[in-house]
Parts: C-alpha cells; sequence; structure tokens
C-alpha cells in the first residue's frame, strides 16, 4: 500500500485527491509544521530533494507532484488520468502538467525580491510581466475546453488547483478577475474526490485524533 507523507498546507494534499480520485488504498501518515512555518527536520528526512510531495511504495520513496501522479496513475490505475503519446492531447498535457511549477517558481521569486527598488526592477518588471502572461494563457486554455488537457478530467487539473487555491491564503495570485479560472475551480471544487481530498488533508484540514 502507498504511503502518503501529508505535510500540513502543501503540496501534498494533491496526491491525497488523486489517490481518492483513483479509489486506491493508502496511509496518510501528517506531519505539521513547526513554529517557524517550515516542515519539520522529520519530514525534511524522508527524501534528499527534502520537499513535499512524498510518497513510499515498497522500498521506493518518490518526490515530487508529476512524478508521483505519472508513477501512480500508469503503475496501479492503467494510465487513467495521464495520457499517453498515441493521443492527440498528449502535448497538451505535457504542457499544462509543467506550468504548476512555473507558477509557483514566480511566487517564490516575487517573494524574495520583495519591494521593488532601482536594484531589483527590472527582474520584478519580468516577473510580474510574466506571471500575467501564464495567468491570461491559463484563462483562455479554459475558454476553449473544459479541463486543461482537453475534454477529460486529467493530473494537469489536479497539478494545477493547489496554485489556484491555496497559493492566495499566502500573498499569491488572486484569480476573482479570471471569469474563466475562476469558473473551473468552482467546477472542480465539486468533484466528490476533491471534497473528500481537502477535508482529510486541505489548507483547512487538521490532524485526525
Amino acid at each position: 500500500m502507498i504511503t502518503v507523507y501529508h505535510l500540513g498546507v502543501s503540496q501534498s494534499d494533491r496526491i491525497v485527491w488523486l489517490m481518492e480520485e483513483l479509489g486506491l488504498p493508502y496511509q496518510l501518515e501528517w506531519f505539521d509544521r513547526g513554529p517557524d512555518g517550515l516542515a519539520p527536520p522529520a519530514y525534511l528526512a524522508l527524501h534528499p530533494a527534502a520537499t513535499a510531495p512524498v510518497i513510499r511504495d515498497g522500498d521506493r520513496v518518490l518526490a515530487e507532484s508529476a512524478a508521483i501522479c505519472e508513477y501512480i496513475c500508469n503503475r496501479y490505475a492503467k494510465g487513467k488520468l495521464s495520457v499517453n503519446a498515441e493521443q492527440d492531447n498528449y502535448a497538451d498535457y505535457l504542457y499544462w502538467m509543467q506550468m504548476n511549477s512555473n507558477l509557483l517558481g514566480l511566487f517564490f521569486a516575487k517573494a524574495a525580491a520583495g519591494e521593488k527598488t532601482d536594484s531589483n526592477a527590472m527582474i520584478l518588471s519580468a516577473m510580474e510581466r510574466r506571471e500575467k502572461d501564464y495567468y491570461s494563457l491559463l484563462d483562455q486554455r479554459l475558454s476553449e475546453a473544459p479541463y486543461l488537457a482537453g475534454e477529460a478530467f486529467s493530473c494537469a487539473d489536479i497539478m494545477i488547483m493547489f496554485n489556484l487555491t491555496s497559493l492566495p491564503l499566502f500573498g499569491g495570485r488572486s484569480i476573482d478577475d479570471m471569469a474563466n479560472i475562476s469558473a473551473y475551480v468552482q467546477r472542480i471544487s465539486q468533484r466528490p474526490a476533491y471534497i473528500k481530498a481537502m477535508q482529510i488533508a486541505g489548507p483547512q484540514a487538521q490532524r485526525a485524533s
């Protein structure tokens, strides 16, 4: 059975969601953040990358959301929620699977840059332009198709939701002005597996006693 190591208020909630979507059995091990808001040493020790999410499958310990999603879908669900190279929407799937990292990278880079000054003005302007373009592209995509990879829900949708729902809680870009993204989030949020996963491991969830 796969063990999902869940760090409170982190991207590991998407792996719980994935398991619920696929109806696969899993064990959840919860780690609370420390007083500094960071992952505790016990979580950092799970994998050399020291990031969330992390899973264990037998002797294999795996990090990185996209890798975990593909591993679980193709090893245990016969490719369900993934897209293979023979399908017409394979390129769309590959592209949108990476968007999580792009948006998250911009979020951390902007946070590290801080307020605009003479020394960082050019860098911040470039990041703000790129962020605007990414969100505009996402909104456009969702005006063309119900899901990021096309007509069917996939791991690409599981990958993006954290950026659209949790990042704004920490100062990330709001989606209130993006009609297609907002409608998409509302629609995805009604999926039974998403609702259950957020109750178990979402930003407002707490460790079961």
